[in-house]
């Protein structure tokens, strides 16, 4: 699949966009357990197909009372050096960025890795470089603790996740690579400030209108 021996969706969000309890969904670790689950008192959520957890207003209310910093989120600025750094980061590691897209409270990456490696050092690496490269201005806790890693073992479901990345709704930057997307297009919704950045020729352009 795109000369990698293993796909994997990364998805983590910014900090104090999606807390614990979040009606929407979250992945975290809870008390509340469900058949199949094995392990000490606490559980994650956070498997192949697995359903994450959501509503837990007494959760989400203790989640909010713990918060060490304001929420963050990021402008067209700063998704255009966390992309930059994605790429550099892949090709030091070896990795291939299928497609990636930056919006303004989480990010989606879709990662061709050879071998078999632990998809959360992946998450980790991501991460850490991107913050680094947030951090030039002046540092600050940017990501949620954790996130979502899903493998994607066969050519559809890489397929139906490069489309998901792509039909990301008003993303600061979204790419994908060539042979992705060769494959399924381009089809972008820019977000509001993304827009307002650019002309009438590269709107067009950018959203294939």
């Amino acid at each position: 699949m795109f000369e990698s021996d293993r796909v994997w969706l990364l998805t983590w969000t910014l900090y104090g966009s999606r807390l614990p309890g979040d009606d929407r969904g979250f992945v975290g670790t809870v008390r509340e357990r469900r058949v199949g689950d094995s392990g000490g008192s606490r559980v994650r959520h956070n498997g192949v197909r697995t359903e994450v957890d959501r509503a837990m207003p007494g959760l989400a209310r203790a989640s909010r009372e713990l918060m060490k910093a304001p929420p963050a989120t990021l402008t067209l600025g700063q998704a255009d050096r966390l992309a930059s750094q994605f790429a550099e980061t892949a090709a030091f590691r070896g990795w291939r960025l299928l497609a990636g897209a930056i919006m303004r409270l989480h990010v989606h990456l879709l990662v061709g890795v050879k071998g078999d490696p632990d998809p959360h050092d992946l998450l980790r690496d991501f991460k850490a470089y991107g913050s680094r490269a947030l951090n030039h201005a002046g540092k600050r806790r940017w990501w949620t603790e954790g996130g979502s890693v899903r493998k994607k073992a066969d050519p559809k479901a890489v397929r139906v996740a490069a489309e998901y990345v792509r039909d990301q709704e008003a993303p600061l930057r979204m790419w994908l690579d060539p042979a992705v997307e060769a494959k399924i297009g381009v089809t972008v919704r820019l977000g509001e400030e993304a827009s307002e950045r650019l002309g009438p020729e590269q709107r067009s352009e950018r959203t294939g209108g």
